[in-house]
């Protein structure tokens, strides 16, 4: 059985559809992950994956494409599959993934869908009203034939050795960015938390992609550990995979700090809601008011002067949930 995944979301997203990739490995000859751009890193690290399959879809993402025909051509010669399993949000259509891989020539497809699928799906599943994203996406593939083959937690490959980038000894990682402005402590908070994580004689190991080197400058502040731009995505999961603990907001890092057994300080923005998006499977704690009136608006901008949900968080708050996650792995 040649099998396809498709999930062409961000990183994070390919992240947290690693279990029901295992699960379609285990019984197909051959798994061909169809991600977007930004997923891709993410998916060249999941166990079960032999192919990475990227295309950026019009139908996702913030700053789509505009539809090609030339394009959707393109995807359609290049899929060689028998079997598909299509992986969306909750708020997301399979339907025109579907369609492509219908023309594609892909027999069998499932999905979730709540919209009538015609003769586009082969499983029409309806998933759990409040199921955590990861096990939405478990379901699905249960649904589909694939029985979870193991206990269902995030994974990646072997992360790399990474002493050479953030010195010896213990450390915690504090990630500041997020792709979602309104995901994000701000900047002078996370400075602060920095400071104060410093001061309680903790080692800071600061975090970012190659667009975030101003704010991860300006986060370390001289105190921590500045890696911003310098990681691609395997060592950044040996970098979380080393550290005691890992600060962040609702992005792919709080997926892949899971996804490598790290705990979690999750500062947690609820214009998403926390049930479907949390870190899955290790020892964490939501800090952020999850009752804020931003809540389950998917709002990329706070639409709240001030970012109250976030902004009440304190570097104090940061610090004592560190001190109480290390203490529980201990």
């Amino acid at each position: 059985m040649k099998a396809l995944v498709s999930r062409l979301d961000s990183f994070g997203d390919v992240l947290l559809a690693g279990p029901a990739v295992r699960a379609v490995a285990a019984r197909a000859d051959r798994v061909t992950l169809l991600c977007g751009p930004h997923g891709a890193p993410a998916a060249r690290l999941l166990p079960g994956v032999d192919e990475v399959l990227v295309w950026d879809s019009p139908w996702t993402g913030f700053q789509p494409p505009e539809v090609s025909r030339e394009e959707i051509e393109r995807l359609v010669d290049a899929v060689d599959a028998d079997t598909a399993l299509i992986l969306t949000s909750f708020h997301q259509s399979a339907l025109p993934t579907a369609l492509l891989l219908r023309l594609a020539g892909v027999r069998f497809i499932a999905a979730d869908s709540e919209d009538y699928p015609g003769s586009l799906l082969d499983v029409r599943h309806h998933r759990a009203p409040h199921a955590h994203e990861a096990e939405a996406a478990r379901d699905l593939a249960e649904a589909a034939g694939f029985p979870r083959p193991d206990d269902g937690l995030l994974r990646v490959l072997a992360p790399p050795a990474t002493e050479a980038l953030t010195g010896p000894g213990a450390y915690v990682v504090l990630h500041p960015g997020a792709s979602v402005p309104a995901r994000a402590w701000s900047p002078g908070r996370c400075a602060h938390a920095v400071r104060e994580l410093a001061a309680a004689g903790r080692r800071v190991v600061v975090t970012g992609g190659a667009g975030e080197r101003e704010l991860t400058a300006y986060v370390a502040g001289g105190r921590a550990v500045d890696l911003g731009g310098r990681t691609d995505a395997a060592q950044l999961s040996g970098v979380l995979a080393g550290a005691e603990c890992v600060v962040t907001g609702n992005t792919g890092p709080a997926h892949l700090a899971a996804a490598v057994g790290t705990p979690v300080v999750s500062l947690f923005a609820p214009v998403v809601p926390a049930e479907r998006w949390r870190p899955y499977g290790v020892p964490y704690l939501l800090l952020g008011d999850q009752q804020a009136p931003c809540a389950g608006t998917r709002a990329r901008q706070c639409p709240v002067p001030g970012h109250p949900c976030l902004e009440q968080i304190t570097a104090h708050d940061v610090v004592a949930a560190v001190d109480k996650l290390v203490e529980v792995v201990r």
